[in-house]
């Protein structure tokens, strides 16, 4: 089995916000690849404490050991209990109703002898390949089907479409949430390799244009997870420039890929 990561903070003066991890279960049997990519808040009030990677590092922690250690329950109730467990550690310091509490997107796969099961949450992506080289990819696309009109401001998504109906969900403090991820469960001869891709990499695909799912890809099998954060960066930087005369500031943002092939 070849299992590869790569993460880098979008800023090297702040906190990578992404967690990632692969488990391997010490049967061999199977594991499972846990990516979250932790919500830059708005400058302002959170009602919160603690700070996103406290959070990503509670939350990916718990999500990787439930996953691992229960492998009849499924993915969606791991995060459930996973969202749970997390809340109760600062649920008396911080106000958790607060929409700018702590969150992430989520991306889960879990595979066994039998079957590949994955959990979707927000804008990061999952692409499976089948055995005859087919590249799927697994996406939870709201916020890119809402209008920009309705992302004109953080106060219009915090009070009409940040975890509300018709809107887009994230992983923060209700648990209830987890109903709202896509999921899928396909049998483990169906999928041979898998990658897993916070949006800071899929601008890849998303922003730069380089190539569609399938190209993203072969270029990660080709050049490394290392490698696809590297040519990300490269496009950035090329791209500063033009960014900068459009009066746009230079972005880059934490950019994760695990890659699993077996």
């Amino acid at each position: 089995m070849r299992t590869e990561l790569a993460s880098e903070p979008g800023d090297p003066a702040r906190p990578n916000e992404d967690f990632a991890s692969v488990g391997l279960p010490a049967s061999g049997q199977g594991g499972v690849v846990v990516v979250l990519d932790g919500v830059t808040p708005p400058r302002g009030e959170t009602g919160c404490l603690h700070s996103v990677p406290w959070f990503t590092a509670r939350l990916g922690g718990a999500l990787t050991e439930l996953t691992v250690s229960l492998p009849d329950v499924p993915l969606g109730e791991a995060l459930s209990r996973a969202i749970t467990r997390t809340a109760e550690a600062h649920t008396q310091t911080c106000d958790l109703s607060h929409p700018r509490t702590p969150q992430a997107t989520a991306v889960v796969a879990r595979w066994s002898p039998q079957k590949v099961e994955y959990l979707i949450l927000s804008d990061s992506a999952l692409l499976l390949e089948s055995p005859d080289g087919t590249i799927t990819p697994c996406l939870d696309d709201r916020l890119a089907r809402l209008p920009r009109a309705s992302l004109a401001t953080d106060a219009l998504i915090d009070a009409h479409i940040r975890n509300k109906e018709g809107g887009f969900f994230t992983a923060a403090a209700d648990p209830s949430v987890a109903a709202r991820a896509v999921t899928g469960v396909l049998p483990r001869e169906e999928v041979r390799a898998l990658a897993a891709l916070t949006d800071g990499a899929t601008r890849w695909v998303e922003k730069f244009r380089e190539g569609d799912w399938g190209d993203c890809f072969t270029f990660v099998r080709k050049e490394g997870a290392r490698g696809l954060v590297d040519r990300v960066r490269a496009l950035e930087r090329a791209d500063a420039e033009e960014r900068t005369c459009l009066g746009r500031s230079k972005t880059h943002d934490d950019a994760t890929v695990v890659y699993v092939e077996w």
